[in-house]
């Protein structure tokens, strides 16, 4: 069993060493992008993200989402099933389980 440990031991910088350098400029493509997409909005985004708020509830109201394409639709529907699958994230991560 002692010989088997030094073995994994004496390999085990290799690997690592290896998964450190494929995954150094992943890790920075990922920090750039989150740098980006997960800010929260400045004050002056804030009365654009009105604008389109209400234009959402225009639409709603009148039916002219029924003149989506069907490329529009889908992105909709993606962007609230992912804003849906957050908010069930954070469910879990409050509730500190999946059960209960």
């Amino acid at each position: 069993m002692a010989q088997f440990v030094r073995t994994l031991a004496g390999k085990a910088p290799v690997p690592v060493n290896a998964a450190v350098t494929y995954s150094k400029p992943l890790l920075a493509t990922l920090w750039q992008y989150a740098n980006v997409e997960l800010l929260p909005p400045t004050p002056a985004e804030i009365p654009t993200a009105i604008q389109r708020l209400k234009k959402i509830v225009n639409s709603a109201q009148t039916g002219s989402f029924t003149q989506l394409t069907v490329k529009e639709a889908l992105l909709n529907g993606l962007v609230a099933t992912e804003v849906w699958m957050w908010f069930y994230v954070g469910e879990t991560i409050d509730k500190r389980g999946i059960v209960g």
